[in-house]
């Protein structure tokens, strides 16, 4: 089985482990994440997903191995946009998915080319020292097709999105957090521990009011500020009322003054 799951509490993992071929994704790799993403979605129970590639690979990209054997658009067809409707699952798996709760990717090694779109498909990234990004596809002729020419520019603006882009460099993790690239930069071997550390700590919070926050601010893309701000208030006004108050009452007893974030 090259796609698992390993659940703690409200935190489920979803590991990628296809260690010979550095995690790169085939098809059947791609449809097992799709499947196990949409399943941490549609739980109750799970709160905030972690996504980590074992034997120290977050992800090499598309198989090109597999895409070597296409010899026609029958290989691709499947994933047409209809013209209305659900977009159909992505050649790397989940990066149409849009879910309703976060993800954290936990990198280590490589994430380029298709990995890198796995990446960037998540909420935030958590990144070893010796971890790089790249759309390394450029030396083939591979375009982005997994929400690569869409996210890159959003999270590090154009100037360097056709940079990284153009070239196809290699960034490195320290790079990549000066740039927005990624959040976070952890020593060797302790990706997935951080990640699980903060997703664990996202679980705490009062979960529709986070989730509405994380909604508008990924919904506001290509809005004006006028409607971005009414988009904001039509999503989570109901939250004023249904948590707002109660926190503000937890407060007014006395929890989780100063800043503390442990005794909420």
């Amino acid at each position: 089985m090259t796609i698992r799951i390993e659940k703690s509490k409200h935190v489920w993992t979803v590991i990628n482990s296809r260690s010979e071929a550095r995690n790169a994704v085939n098809p059947q790799n791609a449809q097992a994440l799709y499947d196990a993403f949409r399943e941490f979605d549609q739980n109750k129970d799970a709160l905030v997903a972690v996504f980590w590639g074992e034997g120290g690979a977050f992800c090499a990209g598309w198989d090109l191995k597999h895409a070597a054997s296409l010899t026609g658009p029958e290989g691709i067809d499947q994933y047409n946009f209809p013209d209305e409707g659900e977009a159909p699952m992505g050649p790397m798996g989940p990066s149409r998915l849009d879910l309703s709760k976060p993800v954290i990717a936990a990198v280590a090694g490589p994430a380029v080319a298709g990995g890198m779109e796995l990446a960037m498909w998540a909420d935030v990234r958590v990144m070893e020292e010796s971890a790089y990004m790249g759309v390394y596809c450029r030396r083939w002729g591979v375009p982005l097709v997994d929400g690569g020419t869409v996210r890159l520019p959003r999270l590090v603006g154009e100037g360097r999105a056709l940079d990284l882009i153009l070239t196809g460099r290699r960034v490195d993790a320290e790079e990549a957090l000066r740039i927005g690239l990624c959040e976070y930069v952890v020593p060797e071997g302790q990706s997935r521990a951080k990640a699980e550390e903060i997703a664990h700590s996202l679980s705490r919070f009062p979960q529709s009011c986070m989730n509405a926050d994380r909604r508008s601010a990924i919904d506001q893309n290509g809005l004006s500020e006028w409607n971005a701000l009414r988009q904001e208030w039509r999503i989570s006004k109901d939250e004023v009322v249904k948590c707002g108050v109660s926190g503000a009452q937890r407060f007014a007893s006395g929890k989780g003054r100063g800043g503390d974030y442990e005794n909420i």
